[in-house]
């Protein structure tokens, strides 16, 4: 069998060429506590530093054998450079996410500048990623990820305002939700140009235990189409949550893969689908990595691949308290699991 480095293994994979064995990486947070606390930092720390930010998503791929690393974090980035702020805790010691301070509360206090890509810790994305393309030297891939519109829409506004929308100002939150669509496009071609290999739009807030199939084909499905006509390959399109009645939909957006957390029957989708579209998900990070004991995970893993996905990812972003016993355990089930083809991605032979 041919040995590939992780850049080379995840290229093919997107290319659908065979490749040597199943890659090892997501499109949402990677980075544990185990490589933190190695570099002598803390949590918050990595939201704020650039050098922070990249080595330890670095760092927890080199304990892990992970084929990649993906930046930011946290979902506040872009909120913060539009003037909404970002409360960081940076005196916490348990594990907290940055949050918004401050949404905007109706469609009249909207105000998006120009110069959003310069602002706020933005900058301090783009120097991670330049840190990261020097210190990987190409063995590594780089990935990157922004929020869909609806779920961006949903972090700078209050969802309630959103949903009263979808009846009561229609027009104005379609104009809003255009704009949203921009920005995505905008931040998504940015880090294209910086050179991430792959790009994931995580459209996290859309699945079905909270809007409607209806309602995500005029809201959601339009603007995701957008956006994917917009961008280089590859791409990803992920939803969380309930998705098995809108996948269809979802791969007509146009993405050139989908991906899907634990709740959506991926035998099923994989049916629905057929062999071709790249399919990627579907364990839970928190349950298979926090709270299982690492004799279990291979259990999980193995389903995931039997069930027919092209390569297991978690439903969300790696919780940082991950246990080291399961990270290892996941990656060498992946690696011993995903040694056979899979529906959409076949094995080359040495």
């Amino acid at each position: 069998m041919t040995t590939m480095t992780p850049k080379e293994r995840i290229a093919c994979f997107f290319r659908r060429e065979p490749i040597d064995v199943m890659p090892c990486f997501s499109g949402m947070g990677m980075v544990t506590l185990h490589a933190i606390k190695q570099m002598g930092i803390r949590f918050p720390q990595v939201h704020s530093s650039a050098e922070y930010m990249a080595g330890s998503a670095l760092t927890t791929a080199e304990m892990f054998d992970f084929d990649a690393v993906i930046v930011p974090f946290d979902m506040c980035s872009v909120p913060e450079a539009l003037g909404r702020g970002a409360s960081l805790y940076e005196e916490a010691d348990d594990i907290l996410y940055p949050t918004v301070p401050s949404k905007w509360t109706s469609f009249d206090e909207v105000q998006i500048s120009e110069d959003y890509l310069s602002s706020g810790r933005m900058p301090l994305v783009d120097e991670a990623i330049e840190i990261l393309k020097s210190r990987t030297e190409g063995r590594l891939a780089i990935g990157g990820w922004v929020l869909g519109p609806f779920t961006m829409a949903g972090q700078l506004m209050e969802l309630d305002v959103l949903l009263k929308g979808v009846k009561k100002d229609t027009e104005r939150l379609e104009d809003f939700l255009s704009k949203m669509t921009d920005l995505v496009i905008r931040i998504a071609r940015h880090y294209q140009e910086q050179g991430v290999l792959y790009m994931n739009i995580r459209e996290m807030g859309t699945g079905t235990d909270i809007i409607s199939p209806r309602m995500w084909r005029s809201l959601v499905q339009p603007n995701l189409q957008k956006i994917f006509q917009a961008l280089e390959s590859p791409n990803i399109l992920h939803i969380c949550g309930s998705t098995d009645l809108i996948i269809e939909m979802m791969n007509e957006c146009g993405a050139d893969a989908i991906s899907v957390d634990q709740k959506n029957n991926v035998a099923e989708t994989r049916k629905k689908l057929g062999n071709d579209i790249l399919l990627l998900g579907n364990f839970n990070p928190y349950e298979t990595l926090v709270e299982m004991d690492a004799s279990e995970v291979e259990g999980v893993i193995k389903d995931c691949i039997d069930q027919g996905v092209d390569a297991v990812w978690p439903g969300c972003d790696i919780w940082p308290e991950a246990k080291e016993e399961n990270l290892l355990a996941y990656v060498k089930a992946l690696r011993d699991h995903g040694k056979k083809p899979s529906p959409a991605v076949g094995r080359s032979q040495g």
